[in-house]
């Protein structure tokens, strides 16, 4: 059974340091929304491709044009420290539990 343990555990470090790297995505691409970017840089183009499709969803619940704030940065956010809490600290906890 430690083997299955050690998978867990390596999935939940993966899925960790995963969902860190979006949450900065999440932060660089609200930091760059605050000045004009180049649209044809293929930084910005990255940025916009990797997280649009998670933070569209979330404007079409709640539009922008009712605040004029654009709050899906923060709720991806919150989302993601939900998930790291709670996916995260399980896997790790059954992971321990199987060794």
């Amino acid at each position: 059974m430690f083997i299955l343990g050690n998978l867990i555990g390596a999935i939940a470090k993966v899925l960790d340091i995963v969902l860190n790297l979006y949450m900065w995505i999440i932060i660089i691409r609200a930091i760059i929304s605050w000045v004009n970017p180049d649209p044809y840089n293929p930084i910005i183009q990255f940025l916009y491709q990797v997280t649009e499709p998670v933070l569209s969803p979330i404007r079409r619940i709640i539009p922008t044009y009712t605040t004029g704030i654009d709050f899906s940065p923060i709720i991806v956010f919150l989302l993601i420290i939900f998930l790291q809490n709670f996916l995260v600290s399980t896997l790790t906890q059954m992971a321990v539990r199987l060794h």
